[in-house]
C-alpha cells in the first residue's frame, strides 16, 4: 500500500522512524512528512500567518522512504503532503508512533490524533498509533502490531469520516491481551501553573499538570451525559488500557452532542 506518515514528536522521533522503518520492510510504499522539531499538544491547529518550508531528509529513515521535514504543525504537514508533495492519494495516512498515551480528553489536544483527523478531512482512511507511556523507549513492538493491523486491513472497510485512534500498552507483544474496541472515555488533569521569574527579572508560568486517569462512572456522566445504550456496552480506553489492552478506538470530527440536542429540543427559546 501506498502509506503517509507523520506525527508530532518531529523528524528525529524514534517512534516515527521505527514505524516507517518497519513499514517499508514489509513492502508498502512510504512517505514521511513530519514537523521539523517536536509539536506535541498543538491540537488540530493550521499555519495561516507565515510560510510553511519543507526540505527533504536523506538520512534517519530507510534508503526506500522519501521523507520531509516540514516546519508546521501535525495537520500542516498532513494537508502539505496532500496538496503539494505527494503526486497522487495515499491508501491511509498514518500518524505516530506517539511517545506517550492519547487516552480519553487528550485527543482534543494531540497532534499525533489531529495529523490522523486531517486525513479523515480529506477522505483518507487514517490511523493514530500511540505507545502509551512516556518512559519507554523501546518502539519496535508497536510497530510490528501496526505492521500486523495494516497487513489485514482493507481500508475500505473503514467507516467514512472516521479514524482509528490507537494505543499500545508499554509491554512486551506477548503480554498485550489482544486488541480491543473501545469508546473515548474521560482523563481529566489539575491543572498547575508554576509561577517562576527568568534571568531578566520577568514574571513567566508553565504548565505542570497532573494526570486524573481514575474517572468513575458519576464523574464520567457529568462530563459526557448518559450514554446511549450501544456506547455503554463498551470499556473506555482508559480503562483497558491499564489491563494491557490495545485499545482501538474510533473517532470523527462531528462533534455533535446527542445528549445535548435531545436535552435541549424543547427549550422555551428556541424558534419551531
Amino acid at each position: 500500500m501506498k502509506l503517509l506518515i507523520s506525527n508530532d514528536d518531529g523528524v528525529f522521533a524514534a517512534g516515527i522512524q521505527a514505524l516507517a522503518n518497519t513499514l517499508a520492510a514489509a513492502g508498502h510504499d512510504i512517505t514521511v512528512v513530519c514537523p521539523d522539531r517536536e509539536r506535541s499538544a498543538t491540537g488540530h491547529g493550521l499555519t495561516l500567518h507565515d510560510p510553511i518550508r519543507a526540505e527533504q531528509v536523506d538520512t534517519l529513515f530507510a534508503e526506500s522512504i522519501t521523507a520531509w521535514a516540514c516546519s508546521g504543525t501535525p495537520s500542516d504537514c498532513v494537508k502539505l503532503a496532500l496538496g503539494a508533495l505527494l503526486k497522487a492519494p495515499p491508501d491511509l495516512v498514518l500518524s505516530g508512533i506517539n511517545h506517550g498515551p492519547n487516552l480519553g480528553t487528550d485527543v482534543l489536544y494531540s497532534g499525533t490524533v489531529s495529523a490522523a483527523m486531517e486525513g479523515v478531512i480529506e477522505g483518507i482512511p487514517s490511523i493514530a498509533f500511540s505507545l502509551a507511556s512516556f518512559s519507554a523507549q523501546e518502539f519496535q513492538p508497536a510497530a510490528n502490531i501496526a505492521r500486523s493491523l495494516i497487513a489485514s486491513l482493507d481500508p475500505e472497510s473503514l467507516p467514512k469520516t472516521t479514524l482509528l485512534n490507537i494505543n499500545i500498552p508499554a509491554v512486551d507483544e506477548a503480554a498485550t491481551k489482544g486488541m480491543l474496541l473501545t469508546r473515548q472515555g474521560v482523563r481529566r488533569y489539575i491543572d498547575l501553573f508554576e509561577k517562576r521569574v527568568d534571568p531578566r527579572g520577568k514574571t513567566y508560568y508553565w504548565l505542570a499538570g497532573e494526570v486524573v486517569e481514575d474517572i468513575d462512572d458519576v464523574t464520567e456522566h457529568a462530563f459526557c451525559g448518559a450514554l446511549s445504550d450501544e456506547l455503554s456496552h463498551f470499556e473506555t480506553d482508559v480503562q483497558a488500557i491499564r489491563h494491557n489492552y490495545i485499545t482501538v478506538t474510533p473517532l470523527h470530527y462531528n462533534m455533535t452532542s446527542a445528549a445535548g440536542l435531545h436535552s435541549l429540543k424543547h427549550s422555551p427559546w428556541l424558534v419551531g
